[in-house]
């Protein structure tokens, strides 16, 4: 469970399947090392800011830090729905 908390969250939608695409003109105001991304996942898509473990959703205005909120966020399934699926991915 720990090491799900520090993993990358590109790394995770990576593991998900999902489409992730760099936006390279995103210039960040302050956190610096955040990246912007336009992810589909399942024909939902997303705008996320990415850094590391954290990502925040602008078009939600919501955001999380670790595998387990960032599956819950971007599958739309519970905590166990979430942790089930890590484990069968073998993330």
């Amino acid at each position: 469970m720990e090491r799900w908390r520090q993993l990358d969250a590109l790394l995770v939608l990576e593991k998900l399947g999902c489409y992730a695409k760099a936006d390279r003109t995103f210039e960040p105001m302050t956190a610096h090392g955040t990246e912007r991304y336009h992810v589909n996942v399942e024909g939902w898509d997303f705008e996320l800011l990415l850094r590391g473990p954290k990502f925040f959703d602008t078009r939600l205005q919501r955001g999380g830090g670790g595998a387990v909120d960032l599956v819950m966020h971007v599958r739309h399934v519970s905590f166990k729905g979430a942790t089930d699926l890590l484990r069968r991915l073998a993330v």
